[in-house]
């Protein structure tokens, strides 16, 4: 699997909050259907999963 850069990885992170966010909003003041819903929510989890699996986030270990 090849990784990305961090500065990828944290805008995708922030896209896919972004979307999930705009949904509920959306949803919220206009009358999506279920399907609607469930595709815009099931991207932005999408995007976000993506970003978590390949992103490339080191881990500070202290010695």
């Amino acid at each position: 699997m090849t990784s990305i850069t961090k500065k990828k990885s944290l805008m995708l992170l922030s896209m896919g909050l972004l979307i999930i966010a705009l949904t509920q909003i959306f949803s919220h003041y206009i009358e999506l259907p279920d399907l609607a819903k469930g595709a815009f929510t099931g991207i932005g989890i999408g995007i976000l999963l993506i970003a978590l699996f390949l992103g490339k986030f080191k881990s500070v270990h202290s010695n």
